[in-house]
């Protein structure tokens, strides 16, 4: 993975959540960070009252310089201070300007440890960026990064529209060397029983042969269902490994090349205990052709 990551820094626990989830990423792929501290235009909550005014840059850049000394040897990182309208529309142009694909921020404050909480910074650019974001969920920093990358689950159903998303989790399963699982999930309003078990089989196997059809010979993938009462209950009664990484696509209603955070979505994050990718809906949303050698499902259908 040759593409940078942008990672938004700020001197908060959600900054450093960030930035943890940015080095096993890097560790796990090779990619570059670009430690992005945006200066908003009047500075809300960015940095500590006493240091506001004229030498906001100068601490934004110490600060930056002392996160990057922080990171693992292994990890390359560079620092930038990025002038913006806004703290996401920061990270949105950092990324234009240094060929990023993804761009990694935490969760809001006050979220539970191990969740997911979203705050203004990551709901805006869950409904405008047309770059990936990556979700660290509360207490990443606390996840060594030598836990690397375990697993890939993508959360990929029948719809039509699922072929970039299943493109970029079979780039992103190459690049980190992680096992990659498709995930389907089931909301049944039925009666606990046999009806609710079979349905769930013959929804898992629609899936699977939905999904061998589409991955190419030389990938492997599991198939799991979530089965509950919810698409809540569904994700809780599945299995998540400390090293995993859950990736999902934007909602159908995005403008081509944007994120829009859907209903399924935002239901599944409101539950998971591990980082959560969202792709937009677009062939190169993660730069396939910088993380993968062979041809996506996309290329091969138009050979």
């Amino acid at each position: 993975m040759t593409a940078p990551i942008v990672v938004g820094c700020a001197a908060t626990d959600a900054g450093r959540d960030a930035m943890a989830l940015g080095a096993r990423l890097a560790m796990a792929t090779g990619a570059p960070l670009v430690l992005t501290f945006v200066l908003p235009a009047d500075l809300r909550d960015v940095l500590p009252p006493a240091t506001r005014g004229p030498q906001a840059r100068a601490q934004a850049e110490e600060w930056l310089s002392d996160a990057a000394a922080s990171l693992p040897a292994s990890v390359s990182a560079t620092t930038l201070v990025q002038d913006a309208n806004s703290f996401a529309q920061g990270l949105v142009e950092a990324a234009h300007e240094t060929g990023a694909r993804l761009i990694v921020v935490g969760a809001a404050n006050g979220g539970l440890r191990g969740r997911h909480r979203l705050g203004t910074v990551a709901t805006e650019l869950l409904h405008s960026s047309d770059v990936a974001v990556a979700l660290a969920p509360e207490g990443s920093r606390r996840v060594l990064p030598a836990i690397g990358i375990t697993r890939i689950t993508a959360g990929i159903g029948l719809r039509a529209g699922a072929e970039a998303l299943m493109d970029a989790s079979i780039a992103l399963a190459r690049a980190t060397g992680a096992e990659l699982r498709i995930m389907s999930l089931v909301a049944l309003d039925l009666p606990a029983g046999i009806a609710a078990t079979e349905s769930a089989a013959e929804h898992a196997d629609e899936v699977y042969v939905h999904v061998r059809a589409a991955l190419p010979p030389s990938i492997d993938a599991d198939v799991v269902v979530g089965l509950g009462d919810s698409i809540e209950e569904a994700v809780r009664r599945l299995r998540w490994e400390p090293g995993e990484i859950a990736i999902v696509g934007s909602s159908r209603l995005a403008d081509r090349r944007r994120l829009f955070l859907g209903s399924t979505a935002a239901k599944i994050l409101r539950e998971l205990p591990v980082p959560m990718i969202v792709v937009p809906r677009t062939p190169d949303a993660l730069g396939q052709s910088q993380l993968q050698t062979t041809p996506t499902t996309t290329e091969r259908r138009e050979k």
